[in-house]
């Protein structure tokens, strides 16, 4: 069996897709591995480039736009590693990191899944964790509380412990997974096109008596929004609806309707905070202007949705 099988899902990323496989046998050292590039229909030359750059990677092009979690899960199918990573195409590995994952679960039998310590292309930390959501949370939120209190956070952007710690969630941006856990586990919920797969993943490891640990010895660098910024509209609704499915699958009929009050309220509070921003400040109404946007799709997306009854699972 392999040490690691790497999968990295890509949609017209071109030039991270290549920044990123140039990296990784670097950061493996002498693990022996396997990478698996699954591509969704990119426009952009990406499969043409992995052939032609990379003809040792395994590239697996789809027909279509297949959304990351089940385009990864067609990647995880391909491979027999002992350990399975899935690396988002806008990510750079430093040195060593994959050595240093792969030995740290090698050491540690109970954990299910891994996260490395993330990095802005500044240096500056990343939210590489999440806490796992809740009403309260949620509602914090939307009042702008969180701000003040970082323990109502859903993303722990300031979280930066020093050593292995565990963590409810970890970002969707890099895990390293043991196969042995995926039988019991089983693979991401292709219900998510993009967003949400993270948290509802994290949660089954969880209650299948998996350890989910933040790793803040291992470091990559993560470029963020690779695909999404060129549609931060769509990707930011994609979001929320996320996060409804979630709390759908794992919440009662009375909880979804909070939930459904708590995103309404949310995004009227922040279409009216940058409407005024937006006549208050000429120089930053470009900015405004598509958080206004921003708000209104999501408003118009939620508002036409009922909730759905559905028992809690």
């Amino acid at each position: 069996m392999l040490d690691i099988s790497i999968i990295i899902v890509s949609w017209n990323t071109k030039a991270f897709v290549r920044q990123c496989l140039s990296r990784i046998q670097e950061s493996c050292g002498e693990l022996t591995n396997e990478i698996v590039v699954v591509d969704n229909a990119s426009s952009d030359g990406t499969p043409e480039m992995v052939e032609q750059e990379f003809p040792e990677v395994i590239l697996v092009p789809n027909q279509s736009n297949l959304g990351f979690a089940k385009a990864n899960n067609v990647g995880m199918r391909r491979t027999t590693g002992k350990y399975v990573c899935l690396i988002n195409s806008d990510v750079t590995l430093l040195p060593d990191c994959l050595q240093k994952m792969c030995a740290y679960m090698n050491r540690h039998p109970d954990v299910g899944m891994l996260g490395p310590r993330m990095l802005f292309p500044d240096g500056t930390p990343g939210p590489s964790c999440m806490r796992r959501p809740s009403l309260l949370i949620w509602f914090m939120e939307a009042l702008g509380l969180s701000a003040i209190f970082e323990s109502a956070r859903l993303h722990m952007e300031n979280f930066n412990c020093a050593s292995a710690e565990e963590v409810d969630v970890l970002n969707g941006w890099f895990w390293m997974v043991r196969r042995s856990a995926l039988g019991r586990v089983g693979l991401l919920g292709e219900q998510f096109f993009m967003y949400g797969e993270d948290i509802e993943w994290c949660h089954r490891f969880q209650e299948n008596g998996w350890q989910i640990v933040y790793f803040p010895d291992a470091a990559a660098i993560h470029f963020v929004g690779g695909s999404a910024a060129r549609s931060p509209i769509r990707f930011y609704v994609e979001m929320q609806r996320a996060n409804l499915k979630y709390w759908k699958q794992y919440h009662g009929f009375p909880s979804q309707v909070m939930y459904v009050l708590i995103v309404i309220l949310h995004q009227l509070l922040r279409a009216l905070g940058y409407s005024c921003i937006y006549l208050l400040r000429p120089a930053d109404r470009s900015e405004a202007s598509l958080k206004i946007k921003r708000s209104f799709a999501c408003l118009r997306w939620i508002v036409g949705i009922p909730a759905e009854r559905q028992a809690t699972s």
